[in-house]
């Protein structure tokens, strides 16, 4: 990277493009069709993203960071500093920076599968934080990779922000949960954020925003596969739609047919008549009590929890017990 700070160190564990084609032709295959939201985030998905993280309707960065703000060194206190901080899905650099003014930390390592997102993000960190080792990793954090050598022997810390982990299903986050305290280690320390239930209406109007960027957002999936896959596909064939499913305590989103139509990839038809659809993010809201519930059975033992004066979002502080 030309023109780097010293400080910076990238390390590139990319899945290959296959992994997304082939992801597609399977997903596509399915009843009912279905595409992972780790897909969302190329470079034109994670700009979008940010957009909708500063949109009047999306309460959750803004709330996260008012508590981040107020309690970043009750945070420190319990998660300890000099540690290496791993970052799980390198977002807004504000959450962060407020971390790492707190904990002081020997080094940090961001995890982002947007290569383009995360030199830019930790290219900015290294520059304003020059005494601080960065080693941004280039990989889908779902699945098992190694530490860079430098910093292996840390103890360790993770971030998890931005309630990430309501994208999975529920035996999928306790997996997930499962295999970063692994990575930590016992008695390592985890702060992770978590939406709360709350009004319905809230929920649908921070996924169906009146700009349309969430919109835009869901529908890039689609200019992607044109872009990387060379699918045939017409984005403006289809329509976004997010609602709150209150049986299983998630909004869904969904991307549907407005007319009969197909898709094609490597040479596979996927017939679309109108009104199918592709099921392409869930995003599950918790109480206190059911996510530490699910810290509890991916073994981490819950220390703390901080929330707004609303309840609309909280930040919880794990140890992991490796039970």
């Amino acid at each position: 990277m030309n023109g780097a700070p010293a400080n910076l160190h990238i390390h590139d564990l990319r899945p290959p493009p296959a992994d997304f084609r082939a992801a597609v032709i399977e997903g596509l295959g399915q009843r009912p069709r279905r595409l992972s939201p780790k897909f969302f985030y190329d470079a034109q998905g994670s700009a979008l993203f940010d957009e909708i993280t500063r949109l009047p309707e999306y309460y959750p960065t803004r709330t996260e960071i008012g508590i981040l703000r107020r309690h970043a060194a009750e945070m420190a206190a319990l998660v300890g500093r000099d540690t290496l901080l791993i970052e799980l899905g390198s977002g807004s650099d504000v959450k962060v920076r407020l971390l790492l003014d707190a904990l002081h930390p020997r080094a940090y390592l961001p995890i982002d599968i947007s290569h383009e997102h995360l030199a830019r993000s930790a290219g900015a960190i290294a520059a304003d934080y020059p005494a601080l080792a960065v080693h941004a990793l280039c990989a889908d954090y779902t699945r098992r990779f190694e530490l860079p050598e430098a910093v292996s022997g840390f103890p360790r810390a993770a971030f998890f922000p931005g309630s990430s982990i309501g994208n999975f299903e529920p035996a999928q986050a306790r997996r997930l949960l499962a295999a970063v305290g692994a990575l930590l280690g016992r008695g390592g320390r985890m702060l992770i954020g978590v939406d709360l239930k709350k009004d319905p209406a809230l929920l649908d109007a921070a996924y169906n925003d009146s700009r349309g960027v969430t919109a835009r957002f869901n529908r890039n999936l689609l200019h992607r596969m044109r872009r990387e896959l060379d699918a045939a596909v017409d984005p403006a064939g289809f329509h976004h739609h997010a609602f709150y499913n209150s049986v299983e305590g998630r909004i869904e989103m969904h991307l549907v047919a407005m007319r009969d139509q197909v898709i094609g990839v490597d040479g596979t038809r996927f017939p679309f008549a109108a009104g199918d659809g592709i099921h392409t993010e869930n995003s599950y809201k918790f109480n206190v009590e059911e996510f530490g519930e699910l810290a509890r059975a991916a073994g981490f033992e819950t220390l703390r929890v901080w929330q707004d004066e609303a309840e609309l979002f909280s930040v919880h502080a794990l140890a992991f017990d490796g039970a």
